[in-house]
């Protein structure tokens, strides 16, 4: 499960080039994915409800390094509850407080050009139904939080377990796509660059 956190591309402009180009036709920053080393998922259920906030990570801290991905699971879920998942993002290459830190703040800033695809195993949720977006973008996802066009982030996402006597257990897959000018109703989890990619065991108890 190595390198599922991206490292964006190298960008090299001459500085012969700068030094000829006036102010108004300096190049715009060129977009590229966000470096993320730590993301956590954080499932809670309605306020009142006995049924426990669950909390996951996975982290890669040096990224192409020898330190291999972490993931903290599995999720485990009460069956029947309704959660909201909520995703932070964070680079810890960076120092707490830089604006290179909190990548959650820079994917809310730049939701034009983000978008979070979800896969889970069949059955697992009664609300969403199905299996996810990432193999089919017209299949449901309950996401939460919108871009400025109308379409889906995915920062915050609503799920609601199924019901039953019966333990079930799966996957949960969550991809953070980087789609600049590729953002549409129609857009697919294999459009533009992987900035993230994790995979869960999933217990539904």
């Amino acid at each position: 499960m190595k390198n599922l956190f991206k490292l964006p591309a190298v960008l090299f402009v001459s500085a012969g080039l700068l030094g000829i180009q006036s102010c108004d036709d300096d190049p715009k920053p060129e977009n590229i994915p966000e470096i993320v080393t730590k993301a956590t998922l954080r499932f809670a259920p309605p306020s009142g409800s006995t049924a426990a906030v669950v909390t996951v990570t996975a982290s890669d801290p040096d990224r192409d390094g020898p330190q291999d991905l972490r993931v903290d699971g599995p999720i485990n879920l009460t069956r029947g509850v309704t959660y909201t998942l909520t995703i932070t993002l964070v680079n810890e290459l960076a120092k707490p407080g830089d604006k290179e830190y909190d990548i959650t703040e820079e994917v809310k800033e730049e939701a034009d050009e983000h978008m979070l695809f979800f896969s889970w195993t069949n059955s697992v949720f009664s609300n969403p139904t199905g299996n996810g977006n990432v193999d089919n973008r017209a299949d449901p996802v309950n996401y939460n939080d919108l871009d400025s066009k109308g379409q889906p982030l995915g920062l915050s996402t609503t799920w609601t377990t199924a019901t039953g006597t019966a333990a079930l257990a799966g996957k949960f897959k969550v991809i953070l796509k980087h789609q600049p000018d590729i953002t549409t109703a129609t857009s697919r989890s294999t459009d533009g660059e992987t900035d993230v990619e994790l995979e869960f065991d999933l217990n539904v108890n």
